[in-house]
């Protein structure tokens, strides 16, 4: 007969259990989110990969890892992680491990909605235009950023665009139309909102196409590790920090984004090394509060141009 355990070792070995986590796959392409997620494949037990991240966050609790499949499909999502369910322990995070995929949110540009302004310069009005990007084939294109007190558009090369008045404008090239190419705009908000979470790590993914950040701390999202995250191509900012919270960037690519690369609010304290925060398209890093560290030294009022974090 087998000896009774004491309670002081159950919980002791139950707490190890809960620490460790799962792993939930996720597969945007070959994915089921009628399954659970054990499984990095598909299986007659239907333990295989789920098809979105939500419905991997809703299987998801603390301490858990979700881990994307890189296919050749962006995860068209927005995403939230909140509270305990979605936090980590000392020495083992909430993970999302990207595996380099892409989290996009963009949405397709009618052809009917483009109207001819003058030369090859053509123009829509986006459903939100206060922070826009535009995009051929899930890139960025090439930005011109028209000064807010102008009334004069700006002039535009070929394959350039820009946010003006409300509406976008886009340099067709010769004998093209707006039609010709596949293009997108920002369509959902934000890419990944963190509130009230602690130790979670965001690694290896590409985050574009929102209408307002790629990832968010909006409040009290402490303990926060993002690595090897491409931030691109959003509304507003690829990466802002939020009253109360406490992130370490480490070997992350900022650039494309409308208006910060970095953006950094009262209360939050964010470490940046190893990274590269670009000045293309709005200043690498726009300081609105907080404390920020780069390179081990406390830096204030932001950065202008760009500059690589080593």
């Amino acid at each position: 007969m087998m000896r009774k355990l004491g309670c002081p070792l159950v919980a002791w070995l139950l707490l190890v259990a809960v620490a460790a986590g799962r792993d939930i796959h996720v597969d945007n392409v070959a994915g089921d989110d009628g399954f659970t997620g054990w499984q990095s494949r598909n299986l007659p037990d239907r333990t295989g990969p789920v098809k979105t991240i939500a419905r991997a966050l809703q299987l998801a609790g603390s301490g858990d890892r979700i881990v994307l499949a890189k296919t050749d499909q962006p995860y068209r999502e927005s995403i939230s992680l909140v509270g305990s369910r979605h936090s980590g322990y000392p020495g083992h995070p909430f993970t999302i491990e990207g595996n380099g995929a892409i989290l996009d949110g963009s949405t397709p540009v009618p052809p009917e909605a483009w109207v001819h302004h003058a030369g090859a310069v053509f123009r829509f009005r986006p459903p939100m235009p206060a922070h826009q990007q535009l995009f051929r084939d899930d890139r960025p294109l090439a930005r011109v950023v028209a000064a807010t007190t102008s009334v004069a558009l700006p002039e535009l090369k070929k394959l350039q665009w820009c946010l003006h008045a409300g509406y976008v404008y886009f340099h067709v090239e010769p004998n093209k139309l707006p039609a010709d190419y596949n293009l997108s705009c920002a369509g959902l908000q934000t890419g990944i909102t963190l509130f009230h979470v602690r130790k979670v790590a965001v690694v290896d993914l590409i985050v574009q196409g929102y209408q307002l950040d790629g990832i968010n701390l909006h409040n009290s999202a402490r303990d926060v590790y993002l690595a090897g995250i491409t931030a691109r191509g959003n509304g507003r900012g690829g990466i802002t920090v939020g009253g109360a919270s406490r992130v370490e960037i480490d070997g992350c690519v900022v650039g494309n984004n409308g208006r910060a690369q970095l953006l950094t609010l009262p209360l939050s304290e964010t470490t940046v090394h190893g990274s590269q925060l670009f000045s293309n398209t709005a200043p690498a890093w726009v300081d609105r509060g907080g404390r920020v560290y780069i390179d081990g030294k406390l830096v204030e009022g932001g950065l202008d141009a760009a500059r690589p974090m080593r």
